[in-house]
């Protein structure tokens, strides 16, 4: 369900108690995913996974790199996942734009823990407080502007759907656009085609195309790209 999965497949992938078989200890989901062109779980289904997980006495872990993205666009609230999860990743360097950053939320003891294993395997940085305040200014100043980058993404879509040589558009619902390039065009000439104009796409499959819009795009370049897109 792109890149989503249900309480009925965690249940279903759980290893029975077998000495040839790994025990099974952690679920760990991404929210927005990105592979599912910016999908969003719902957070009943993430309740009901952690439901399993009680059950079966797994800890329950969130990539949360988006879930700035999916919090705007569901007008949800953080405690809404901190209640669910066990441990927490957040990044500030994506949609927030902070140049670096990402953030690991748990119990005290787990955190205590994780700085252990940080040192063991020689993490640390030292003056880091400099970045910690770019990423707390992202934090201040910038979510409510995924809600821009959002409609951007709203806006090529729009573009790329009257083209023959678009197939089938992941449903847009953050940030991120997947969408399948067919006939005159393949995704790597597509991609190159755009490059001659500055615009920065991925081919990621040999039918599929990535885009992400985010902070330093501004709605004059998504104009300018949609006219390019029609002249295409």
């Amino acid at each position: 369900d792109r890149g989503r999965i249900n309480a009925e497949q965690v249940l279903n992938a759980i290893n029975p108690d077998d000495v040839h078989k790994p025990k099974s200890s952690l679920v760990s989901v991404e929210n927005t995913a990105n592979r599912g062109g910016g999908s969003i779980y719902q957070i009943s289904d993430l309740q009901n996974i952690k439901q399993v997980c009680l059950n079966h006495n797994l800890k329950f872990h969130l990539d949360g790199a988006r879930i700035w993205n999916a919090l705007v666009a569901r007008g949800e609230f953080p405690r809404d996942y901190g209640q669910i999860f066990d441990s927490i990743s957040v990044c500030l360097s994506k949609g927030l734009g902070a140049p670096v950053g990402s953030v690991l939320l748990g119990s005290g003891p787990f955190i205590k823990q994780a700085r252990r294993y940080r040192k063991v395997l020689g993490g640390g940085m030292r003056q880091a407080g400099y970045l910690a305040a770019a990423g707390i200014f992202s934090l201040e100043n910038n979510l409510e502007k995924l809600i821009t980058d959002h409609e951007h993404a709203h806006m090529i879509a729009e573009a790329l759907i009257p083209k023959d040589f678009i197939g089938h558009i992941l449903p847009v619902e953050t940030n991120i656009l997947i969408f399948e390039v067919t006939g005159r065009y393949q995704p790597r000439s597509f991609c190159d085609y755009l490059a001659q104009f500055q615009v920065r796409c991925l081919p990621i499959s040999p039918t599929q195309v990535r885009m992400v819009t985010h902070l330093d795009v501004t709605r004059e370049m998504v104009d300018r790209l949609c006219q390019i897109i029609h002249d295409m």
